[in-house]
């Protein structure tokens, strides 16, 4: 699979999705790259409502997408080959147990970035922080965040727009990315 092969299946999803009126946010390592860190992926991951969800696979299922099996929030891209992750509003990042931070309504915060919607970057940190906070396997959300403050050249004093669950660990990562690897 190729980087544009992502790109053309996010293309293609985010015009079905407005024009069928569907409220979405692209999360994850397509987010990050709008706002500056720029991470390989393989797959496209999107924040939606259970009504959107249920309503792009009764227009969409078998008609270029696919489940990734029966009742699964993923599917594929057929023409494309492409994964698409979705997270649902309300439900929580990470180990999926309630804390502070909950997937946001994408119509009520989403943003528009070009051709697609996507959250706003403290609600992309507050969410990739929960995440990684409450669950070892997710990391790489919290190496995504130190790796943002770098690229996007974050200041610390960004740290008062995020949820106030999350400041202290966007401060440890702040104080992190401010260090360099010796060449």
């Amino acid at each position: 699979m190729k980087d544009a092969d992502v790109h053309r299946a996010l293309s293609k999803i985010a015009r079905l999705l407005d024009e069928d009126k569907i409220p979405y946010a692209l999360v994850d390592a397509l987010a990050l790259n709008e706002y500056g860190y720029r991470r390989v992926t393989v797959d496209i991951d999107l924040l939606m409502t259970r009504e959107g969800l249920a309503a792009f696979k009764e227009r969409h299922l078998g008609r270029g997408y696919v489940e990734k099996f029966p009742g699964s929030n993923g599917m594929r891209d057929t023409e494309n080959g492409v994964a698409i992750d979705i997270v649902l509003a309300g439900d929580y990042p990470g180990d999926g147990k309630p804390k502070p931070v909950r997937f946001p309504d994408p119509e009520t915060v989403a943003i528009r970035e070009e051709e697609m919607a996507l959250l706003p970057l403290p609600l992309l940190i507050d969410l990739k922080l929960a995440s990684g906070m409450s669950a070892a396997h997710r990391l790489k959300d919290l190496a995504d965040v130190l790796e943002l403050v770098r690229a996007a050249q974050l200041s610390e004093d960004f740290a008062v727009e995020l949820h106030a669950s999350v400041r202290d660990k966007y401060l440890e990562l702040w104080q992190a990315a401010q260090g360099r690897d010796p060449e």
